[in-house]
């Protein structure tokens, strides 16, 4: 057993709007899972074990990026000079760019490359206080490819002590094998690529892209009846660049949640709202964009749709591994609260993987995924950016990497 003492807690109870502080804290560690978190006096007096002093530092559950694309191949800089002289996500998209550019080098890249390049992107992540994320696939857009990246995202699983969920993301664009025929690869992902990959258990959810330059309305959906139809969860991408009404889809499939949204209207909030479905937010990408319109953060609080963050980590619209940086750009951008900012990384990012009975929050019971701060104000975390506070990370009950600061 290990108890950690001398700590201001924020828990992030599920039930709890804010922090859930609690300023002179234990908690008690017991193989991988809390054995018992509250007010130092109610502590109870355990067996021998391991005492740690937390020097009045802050413990706060361990991060989770609930939206990743973490495997691929490539670079797409070139992209990047592209819009600076111009041109649009859009325009590029439509001119056989973007995602495109990464499907071609994903799918000449060998497991073990992807694999590495995976792994330094992870690790990224992990050395911030990430203990579970997310990872997409999206960038084979034929069986072949699609199982290459969920397979390299599980044996990421294996490799880190992070605990990874996949998402299939087949239906991110139109290959060029099916150019100017949607439907047919449509047709193609509901009749092999989602039940095939499923059936070796490589999908842990089901995402789309259901915008102007992706799938429609119509197309999304075939795409969820066949995830409802193995049991699968749905996410979907909407609501970026134009609105589609995706997410009024989304919610009626009792998605987990519906991601970026910047274009999303109060119909749409209010499904969410109804069918308990969590709105990621995405600000690297927002910001790596130059996009204006902000997603109706003020609709999402009136209607209580839980509000996670994540990196959107991929190679053309958010190319960015820094979870604390996303705490700073949804206060700055997005005019989040910082107790919003630090529930979006924590509990409802959980709520956003289905993981929220395990993950997110400090309680008794829960997987002891826990990161130590060396911060005094939990507003810090949302404050500043550029420095790594992190003094001690316990994943699956284990200490990885860093030591106190004292």
């Amino acid at each position: 057993m290990q108890r950690i003492e001398n700590i201001q807690l924020a828990t992030m109870a599920a039930e709890e709007t804010g922090y859930g502080i609690i300023a002179d804290a234990v908690v008690i560690i017991e193989n991988d899972r809390i054995y018992w978190a509250g007010p130092a006096s109610e502590a109870p007096v355990s067996a021998p074990a391991e005492l740690i002093d937390g020097h009045g530092q802050l413990l706060t559950p361990a991060l989770i990026d609930c939206h990743t694309h973490l495997v691929w191949a490539g670079s797409r800089a070139a992209e990047f000079a592209q819009r600076l002289h111009g041109a649009s996500y859009a325009d590029i998209a439509r001119a056989g760019g973007g995602i495109a550019t990464t499907v071609k080098a994903t799918r000449a890249a060998s497991f073990e490359h992807l694999l590495q390049l995976a792994e330094q992107r992870a690790h990224a992540l992990l050395e911030q206080g990430v203990g579970a994320l997310e990872i997409k696939s999206g960038y084979g857009l034929e069986l072949q490819t699609e199982r290459k990246q969920l397979q390299v995202a599980r044996e990421l699983g294996q490799r880190l002590p992070l605990t990874v969920t996949t998402t299939l993301l087949a239906a991110h664009a139109i290959p060029p094998e099916f150019e100017g025929n949607a439907d047919g690869y449509i047709d193609e992902i509901v009749n092999n690529i989602l039940p095939t990959l499923a059936e070796e258990g490589l999908v842990d959810a089901v995402d789309a892209f259901c915008e102007s330059i992706g799938f429609s309305v119509e197309q999304t959906e075939r795409v969820f009846k066949a995830a409802q139809q193995l049991k699968l969860p749905v996410k979907l991408h909407a609501e970026q660049i134009t609105n589609q009404q995706g997410t009024a889809l989304a919610a009626r499939f009792q998605a987990l949640s519906a991601d970026h949204l910047e274009q999303l209207d109060e119909s749409g909030v209010k499904a969410m709202a109804e069918n308990g479905t969590v709105a990621v937010l995405l600000p690297g990408a927002f910001y790596f964009l130059r996009d204006t319109q902000v997603p109706p953060v003020e609709l999402l609080r009136r209607y209580g749709v839980p509000i996670a963050l994540a990196t959107d980590a991929n190679p053309g619209s958010s190319p960015i591994h820094n979870l604390p940086l996303m705490l700073q750009m949804g206060a700055t951008l997005f005019r989040l609260t910082p107790e919003e900012c630090l529930r979006g990384v924590t509990i409802n990012a959980a709520k956003a993987l289905g993981l929220s009975k395990r993950l997110g929050q400090v309680k008794t019971g829960m997987q002891a995924n826990l990161a130590l701060w060396d911060v005094k104000d939990p507003a810090e975390l949302s404050y500043q950016f550029g420095v790594n506070p992190l003094s001690k990370l316990w994943l699956n009950g284990d200490v990885h990497g860093h030591a106190d600061r004292q």
